[in-house]
């Protein structure tokens, strides 16, 4: 039986995918400025929810597409995760934070910057269709209904 050449092994494996599901320590020292957003709190309670969690929830639900109720919980709660999205787009926190992932990927694997494109679409699936709607019976005629004999108050 032979044994392929360790080079020829090497080759045949695929290659690991580049994209992220997390933010390793290094790019978080360059995303946490960036999305850090100082406003006064309005009122006490509770303390502000981990920025770096919420940004991985942020990457979950880019990389599967999912919607905002299935979200896991290990990222903090959805409303918290959605609230923090919104601030950070109003402010440009996250345009910004796309910047910083663009030059990190473009040093770590390089970018093609003569031509990009981005396309997507998601639309929520009805509940309870299967296959072709079903055909509506026509209505059947309304039965005419007799006259009431007894005199009316009015007459």
């Amino acid at each position: 039986m032979d044994t392929p050449h360790p080079a020829a092994a090497a080759a045949r494996k695929p290659k690991s995918d580049p994209t992220i599901w997390a933010v390793d320590d290094a790019l978080w020292a360059e995303l946490e400025p960036v999305l850090r957003v100082d406003k006064p709190r309005k009122k006490p309670g509770r303390p502000r929810r981990d920025d770096r969690a919420i940004f991985d929830g942020l990457i979950w639900l880019a990389r599967t597409g999912s919607q905002w109720s299935e979200l896991p919980s290990r990222f903090g709660p959805k409303s918290t995760v959605h609230a923090r999205f919104s601030e950070w787009a109003a402010s440009g926190a996250l345009e910004r934070a796309w910047a910083v992932l663009l030059r990190a990927y473009d040093h770590e694997i390089g970018l093609d910057w003569e031509w990009q494109a981005a396309d997507g679409c998601i639309v929520k699936a009805p509940f309870g269709k299967k296959g072709d709607p079903a055909r509506r019976r026509p209505r059947a005629e309304t039965p005419p209904i007799g006259g009431n004999r007894a005199p009316s108050a009015t007459s």
